[in-house]
């Protein structure tokens, strides 16, 4: 048994509550127990003035720091998981995009080949977002290797990724989709719809054929009409489904995101970044995919003008709706952890702090700026 390690702080953010004024004691990298008091003698980092939140879980990110999940190069998942620790996230989803056949096997399987080994934010699987859309909402996804859902070719990724992959996006009004759903669950797949078009009927069909998330809420599906409710409606009314939502203030006004935490309740709200490579990086030229994006003024577009991903922080997404005054922090750190944690049944073991779990903490100040950000008890990130 290692030495214990102790964080002093003046409030925890628990799974359901706060405590206040607590040292946190982390033993072989779990936490063993809430103390009132350091023991005698012991050495403590002194976090008196903060806060100890969760660390935060992505479960929709393309990249950071100039790399891509499909670079299909396994420095380029070692150097995401380094980088995005510095924004506070200490649980991913590598997240792929609709290409080929061949690029897709190849980033499987070298997610799958490394997951284990990264040295910042574990990967908790990966998230195929494509390439089961339809063009019409395709935002930045290629509508050259888009098809109707093949649950051959989900097996195939499922087997070269060393089963990790977690969740899957299509559009549901593409043929076979009830199928794929209920055969894609049975798998242990998480079904998520977007880049749709699909009527609320079909998106309905495919949520009780258990489908359960809707990918970046507003951005890439058919919009709420009074007659026709579309995929934005079925995202707000649906029952016991989850919401992605891109707080960066670009993708979706802050009255917008509220409408959806109100709909839904904010246990259902799951914080994304969707961010690409250009993540970390500054303003010029980069590429998604098969596309060039042009990244200034804290947004990333395609020659179109439409929107490519984002280069927001999940730290400040949490800021953002907090300064919207949308939700309170411990809200927002929960949307940020717990909820997206749940969303593809990892919050067992990431997105709660709690006696006996890993301990993936942030420490952050009453703004919600992070500090310092710990991995399994050791310092990560620092700032």
């Amino acid at each position: 048994m290692s030495e214990a390690l102790y964080l002093k702080v003046k409030e925890i953010f628990l799974k359901d509550r706060t405590e206040e004024n607590k040292i946190i004691e982390i033993v072989d990298g779990k936490i063993k127990a809430f103390l009132d008091e350091v023991p005698v003698g012991k050495r403590f980092m002194d976090y008196s003035d903060y806060i100890a939140a969760p660390g935060y879980v992505d479960t929709h990110i393309h990249g950071y720091g100039g790399h891509d999940i499909m670079d299909g190069e396994k420095e380029s998942v070692l150097e995401i998981s380094k980088g995005i620790v510095k924004t506070g996230i200490t649980t991913f989803l590598a997240t792929t995009l609709t290409a080929s056949q061949e690029d897709l096997d190849k980033a499987c399987k070298v997610v799958g080949e490394v997951y284990k080994d990264v040295k910042g934010a574990k990967i908790a699987g990966i998230f195929l977002e494509g390439p089961f859309f339809t063009e019409k909402y395709k935002g930045a996804q290629n509508p050259e290797y888009m098809s109707a859902p093949n649950y051959e070719k989900l097996k195939k990724w499922y087997d070269l990724s060393n089963g990790i992959v977690r969740k899957i996006a299509i559009a549901p009004e593409l043929e076979g989709t009830e199928e794929f759903v209920k055969k894609a669950k049975e798998l242990g797949v998480y079904v998520a719809l977007g880049h749709s078009d699909a009527t609320y009927e079909e998106a309905y069909d495919a949520v009780m054929a258990g489908a359960s998330i809707f990918v970046h809420v507003y951005n890439g599906m058919s919009p709420l009409h009074h007659r026709k409710p579309g995929m934005v409606g079925a995202a707000l009314s649906l029952k016991d489904v989850f919401a992605e939502l891109i707080c960066d203030g670009h993708h979706v006004h802050p009255a917008a995101a509220n409408i959806v935490m109100k709909a839904r309740g904010k246990d259902e709200v799951v914080l994304i970044t969707d961010c690409m490579m250009a993540g970390g990086m500054p303003e010029g030229e980069y590429k998604l995919g098969d596309f060039d994006v042009h990244v200034k003024d804290g947004t990333a577009r395609l020659d179109s003008g439409s929107l490519a991903g984002s280069v927001l922080r999940l730290e400040d997404a949490v800021k953002n709706v907090i300064k919207w005054g949308i939700a309170t922090p411990f809200e927002a750190v929960q949307m940020a952890s717990q909820i997206p944690a749940k969303s593809v049944g990892i919050d067992d073991e990431a997105g709660i702090i709690d006696i006996g779990r890993y301990a993936d903490i942030n420490i952050m100040d009453d703004s919600a700026s992070i500090i310092a950000t710990y991995i399994n008890g050791e310092l990560k990130a620092s700032r």
